[in-house]
């Protein structure tokens, strides 16, 4: 069987993104997002006097994707450089000779490439936002839920201090909340009609153009800019960087998941399905695989944002080549970042969380993380000097030896002249001090804070009620 002419990804796209944001950003959605520009102009025109309500009904009537075949489209765009100059060709002969004059006037392919992006993204962020609010509801029901796990948290990959799994979640949940407000403001404010004409003065409409664009912003509702933004391409960049943070901050959480689930340390585990993170040749592993392909995505994000950052030095009043990168471009950048959300509500939803582990982790090398308090606490026995003296010597003696820190420690303290003095009942202290609940500081009031700005998006969204883990 011959391959198909016209390769259309879904070999990697369906691993890489979720069904409905391929389907919000598939040709068919940019085909109809083209289609919906040029049938909201004809609308707008007729409102302003300069076409009858019947000829744009006839012509919005016509704008449907089915009529068309998008791959033919984008081979007979090669011929202008962009496939609106063949989508405009055929929509002309389906409307008939009387209405076809009437079709595109007075704008131009970029002016409907350019409000066809913002549409698309507008169909595929309401889609991301959704995915985005699931995953902020479910990471706030594990902060909840762990607000007191006791876990060790980890600097540098390396033990470091006792903190709680309810933080971990809890600065999840924090930096879910950033990247809803900052999409939900390219949503609001970033996306606006392009709409200028030839080269952006709108001269073909002659004093009707302002009132054709505000009623053409209104028909399409987005935001109508002071001017067209042909060359200004800042509110693309605006909208690609946000999308690469969105997804970066979702990475942030899936290399979390991914260090937290390895076979040593194994405090966190990915929902279970038949077949999800099977291996080839290994039976035995259970691979953080949503993870994984979710950090695939976040890095591809970032590089694509950076296309859209290297391409705005855009000549004059119109490009040569920078505008012309951006629309496959922000097609998988969109993809990957919608992607990346969905992959991660599907996360944190089933994440399993191991609370006997994350404890038997703490406690594994002999509460050497303890090691701060004990030098905190000796210091208000004897001088700062002594302290560090003491806990130095226990703390080598306990990772070079077989004996435990606590034990070590006893030695040590023995062994000072100074402590001696105090006559101290040391063990009891010492299970004080090495009490890995006891030094905890405001991690459970930073979780209550995220917490309440949690409850606060609740309200604000008019979600339902918030469900435990």
């Amino acid at each position: 069987m011959s391959p198909d002419p016209v390769p259309r990804g879904g070999l990697f796209t369906s691993i890489f993104t979720t069904d409905a944001v391929a389907a919000t950003t598939s040709d068919q959605a940019w085909l109809q997002a083209m289609l919906d520009v040029e049938a909201a102009l004809a609308r707008a025109e007729a409102g302003c006097g300069l076409m009858s309500s019947s000829l744009a009904d006839e012509i919005t009537a016509s704008c449907q994707a089915d009529n068309f075949d998008a791959d033919a489209i984008g081979r007979a765009g090669r011929l202008g450089g962009n496939p609106v100059i063949p989508l405009v060709a055929e929509l002309r002969q389906l409307v008939g000779p009387i209405a076809a004059p009437h079709v595109h006037a007075g704008t131009t392919s970029q002016d409907v490439l350019d409000t066809a992006m913002m549409l698309v993204a507008r169909r595929t962020i309401a889609v991301s936002l959704d995915d985005l609010s699931r995953a902020i509801d479910a990471s706030a029901a594990l902060a909840r839920t762990h607000r007191d796990t006791v876990e060790v948290a980890r600097t540098l990959m390396q033990q470091a201090l006792p903190s709680t799994f309810g933080l971990r979640a809890a600065g999840w949940l924090n930096a879910l909340l950033d990247s809803y407000e900052l999409l939900s403001r390219v949503d609001e404010v970033t996306l606006a009609l392009q709409f200028g004409g030839a080269a952006g003065t709108l001269a073909s409409l002659g004093d009707l153009g302002l009132a054709v664009r505000d009623a053409l912003a209104g028909e399409l509702s987005l935001v109508a800019p002071p001017l067209p933004w042909h060359a200004d391409r800042l509110r693309v960049v605006d909208l690609g960087t946000a999308l690469a943070m969105v997804a970066g901050a979702s990475g942030k959480i899936a290399r979390d998941v991914v260090l937290l689930a390895q076979t040593e340390i194994a405090e966190v585990s990915e929902p279970a399905a038949d077949g999800r993170g099977a291996s080839s040749t290994l039976p035995q592993k259970r691979n953080p695989v949503l993870a994984v392909t979710l950090l695939a995505s976040s890095r591809r994000a970032a590089l694509l944002a950076g296309v859209l950052l290297t391409s705005m030095d855009h000549e004059l009043d119109r490009s040569t080549g920078g505008w012309q990168s951006e629309w496959l471009t922000m097609t998988e950048l969109l993809r990957a970042a919608g992607g990346c959300i969905g992959l991660l509500g599907e996360i944190l939803c089933g994440l399993e969380v191991d609370s006997a582990r994350m404890a038997a982790n703490l406690a594994g090398p002999g509460a050497l993380v303890m090691a701060e308090r004990v030098k905190t606490e000796l210091a208000e026995l004897v001088s700062a000097s002594e302290a560090d003296l003491i806990v130095g010597r226990a703390v080598r003696a306990a990772t070079d030896g077989g004996r435990s820190f606590r034990d070590e420690l006893m030695e040590a303290c023995g062994s000072s002249g100074e402590l001696s003095a105090h006559g101290l009942d040391l063990e009891s202290r010492l299970d004080a001090w090495l009490d890995p609940s006891g030094y905890l500081g405001s991690a459970g009031l930073f979780v209550d804070r995220v917490l309440e700005r949690h409850r606060a998006f609740v309200r604000g969204n008019g979600a339902g009620e918030e469900v435990d883990a």
